[in-house]
């Protein structure tokens, strides 16, 4: 079963409050067991654009959607050339101020886990470990076929190969790592198949809009909000209702929402505090106050 891809939400019109004073955060993180669900807005700083920001990707360019993937040859052409493009900036990107203080904020043991919606890999290189990667990885693919997964780095030799002559100069790099070129440099774009199976048709292995989280993924994550005391959103929007239902959930059990991030989210009505600020600098803050840095 697919869903209907959630590109935007429009706020309602509730107003609900807002403050740039990091004390509630603190406090409730000074207690320990928080659970992080991150997304896009936390890796800005590395020079990765958001969806949803005010000057997110979404205002310019509509995502590959699961459907067109699967339904189309010219559909993947058009995915595969400009993430082959785009999926460079994505692996060459550093984990930013943000990153680095929430893998302090673990090993310090104020977070318990960390659930995110990105698939930079950013908190990883940043030295977190156990990240639950609820949209998946651009650093991995996987063959909708035999299942195999393999690096990404052995899909792009491979892509070379197969275009020797490729040369095209992206315009904007989105945050799923897609490029925008020119039609003509993805008309003359080769695919590849898998090597395994021969044949197998090749995707990244990440969520796309309109495909479900695994059901075993989305169950580990609900284990993890469960056993926290308290859930800290950095930098989403909570547009989709895949981050969206763990933030409810931990509210439905009167746990303690804290959100830190640009802008008002989809889940603000469940917050214990919603602070507006940057996240760089708001986590290297919390990191000092409670001498974890």
């Amino acid at each position: 079963m697919r869903t209907r891809p959630t590109l935007t939400w429009t706020p309602t019109g509730e107003v609900w409050p807002t403050t740039e004073s990091l004390d509630e955060v603190a406090g409730v993180l000074a207690e320990g067991n928080v659970l992080v669900l991150s997304g896009a807005g936390l890796s800005t700083e590395s020079g990765i654009p958001d969806y949803r920001g005010a000057t997110g990707s979404l205002r310019k360019h509509t995502p590959m959607t699961y459907q067109a993937f699967v339904e189309s040859a010219d559909g993947r052409r058009r995915y595969w050339a400009r993430s082959h493009l785009g999926w460079r900036t994505i692996a060459r990107a550093a984990p930013n101020d943000g990153h680095r203080a929430v893998t302090l904020l673990r090993a310090a043991g104020y977070v318990s886990g960390v659930i995110t919606q990105n698939v930079d890999g950013l908190h990883q290189a940043a030295g977190t470990p156990e990240v639950v990667e609820l949209h998946g990885s651009l650093d991995r693919v996987i063959c909708l076929g035999c299942r195999r997964t393999s690096a990404r780095e052995e899909l792009d030799a491979r892509l070379r190969a197969a275009n020797p002559t490729f040369e095209a100069a992206a315009t904007r790099i989105n945050p799923d790592g897609d490029a925008e070129i020119s039609g003509a440099a993805v008309a003359d774009f080769r695919l590849v198949s898998c090597a395994s199976c021969t044949g197998g048709v090749l995707k990244p292995d990440v969520v796309f809009f309109g495909e479900n989280v695994p059901k075993e993924r989305v169950d580990q994550c609900h284990r993890l909000v469960e056993g926290a005391d308290s859930v800290l959103v950095l930098g989403s929007s909570l547009t989709v209702m895949s981050g969206l239902r763990f933030v409810r959930r931990a509210a439905e059990a009167g746990k303690p929402v804290l959100i830190v991030n640009r802008g008002a989210t989809r889940g603000d009505r469940y917050a214990t505090v919603r602070v507006d600020r940057a996240l760089g600098p708001a986590l290297t803050e919390l990191t000092r106050r409670l001498d974890a840095a």
